[in-house]
């Protein structure tokens, strides 16, 4: 017998139109196995995910840039087909905060945690972050949001470069734009011209002091609050490898007791009355051995499936228990179990993992969104291959300087012919 009640539906939402985003698959794979139908509600073109036969229906998901009255509007649909009471899972940090708006609007077709409703946009918010951060005595790195360009300049100047960029709410940048949400900054000529596209990246633009990358310096937590504000299932975990290389996300992760990342976690929940899924970024300072919070994102994390215990919980199920007051089991951690996202990091996905391990896109039982992101990938990279090919032979070639050779110095013998 499934440990979840498998009368009630899940509803995954994602805006985010990202078809390599595995942790949407997780999900799916997740509440699929237990029995739960799942409904993913995202763009499904190309999508692996909807290769899964874990996934019950897809269905189109708002635009990009949808109102939260679109959203709203998007999900009631969704709710008449399924004619029943459904959990509810954001899985972008856009969903996240457009379904906390919405929280009474939607609550007749969906279960949703309690809480806060304004909670989930001021933990994304990055500068809001760095504010409750400070409140809540949790180690955060030196933030700066300037007023203006020489602000940012000097800011730069201040904290000591290179120094770490980022806008207040990522999830309003435009596509296309060519901004990115975080960048090392080496300059204050290049803070100055960040601050300069402040109204196009839609929020404010951050400074914060550069925390180097190291061995064993990022670390993350993946949690479900419950209703009393308890942290269950989940755990803290080593990010081994990142992509891109020290700032992107995990390609290879390991589960990996740390006490500290633990307390930090739960403080820092508990004083908020956060509830529900939530997935921390930490990163260890070198000099002085804190964890440094980075990031607070209010829903599941990419690899949160590398949390999953020897009672098979993971937050995901942790949500749905919780949501449907079913008890959420004992059960113990399975530490140095190893997570892998193939296309990311493929020759760790073929080393041995003596302690288990989970990989982003292949399953044994569901060989088939694995071999539809392969496919997938290959365009990717091909695409990418012929637009860096492209932009190489249309560059204008470099002027070339001839520069005229100096005129030796006559010797005494064509002084004297000369004279």
């Amino acid at each position: 017998m499934s440990l979840l009640d498998t009368r009630v539906p899940a509803v995954l939402l994602r805006i985010d139109r990202n078809p390599f985003h595995h942790g949407t698959l997780g999900a799916v794979r997740s509440l699929g196995r237990a029995g739960v139908e799942v409904h993913v509600v995202a763009d499904s073109t190309g999508s692996p995910v909807a290769r899964s036969r874990f996934a019950h229906q897809m269905h189109p998901p708002p635009p990009p840039g949808a109102s939260p009255r679109e959203i709203a509007a998007v999900l009631r649909r969704v709710a008449t087909k399924i004619a029943r009471p459904a959990v509810l899972v954001p899985m972008d940090d856009v969903s996240a905060i457009a379904v906390s708006r919405m929280r009474e609007e939607l609550a007749p077709s969906y279960l949703l945690p309690a809480g806060p409703g304004a909670l989930p946009e001021r933990v994304a918010d990055k500068a809001e972050l760095a504010a409750l951060c400070a409140s809540a005595g949790i180690p955060h790195p030196v933030t700066v949001v300037p007023d203006s360009p020489a602000q940012a300049a000097d800011a730069a100047g201040h904290l000591g470069l290179p120094v770490v960029a980022k806008w207040s709410r990522p999830w309003l940048v435009p596509d296309g734009s060519g901004l990115r949400s975080t960048v090392l900054v080496n300059s204050a000529r290049q803070a100055r011209q960040l601050y300069l596209r402040t109204e196009e990246a839609g929020s404010p633009l951050l400074l914060q002091a550069h925390l180097p990358p190291g061995p064993d310096r990022d670390w993350f937590f993946h949690g479900y609050a419950d209703r009393s504000c308890a942290v269950r299932a989940g755990g803290p975990g080593r990010k081994q490898r990142a992509w891109p290389r020290g700032a992107g996300l995990t390609a290879v992760g390991c589960w990996t007791p740390n006490p500290q990342v633990r307390a930090l976690a739960e403080r820092l929940t508990g004083e908020l009355g956060y509830r529900g899924i939530f997935d921390l970024d930490f990163r260890r300072c070198g000099t002085s051995g804190r964890y440094h919070l980075l990031d607070f994102n209010p829903r599941p994390g990419a690899q949160f499936r590398l949390f999953t215990d020897t009672a098979g919980l993971d937050v995901v199920r942790a949500l749905h228990l919780d949501l449907t007051h079913r008890p959420v089991p004992e059960s113990s951690p399975r530490p140095g179990r190893v997570f892998v996202v193939e296309n990311y990091a493929p020759l760790a996905a073929l080393r041995s993992a003596p302690r288990g391990r989970e990989l982003a896109w292949y399953a044994s039982d569901d060989p088939a969104p694995g071999r539809a992101m392969w496919t997938l990938w290959c365009r990717h990279v091909s695409h990418r291959l012929r637009e860096r090919l492209s932009a190489a032979t249309t560059a204008p070639a470099p002027t070339r300087v001839v520069r005229q050779a100096a005129t030796p110095n006559p010797t005494d013998d064509e002084r004297a012919s000369r004279s």
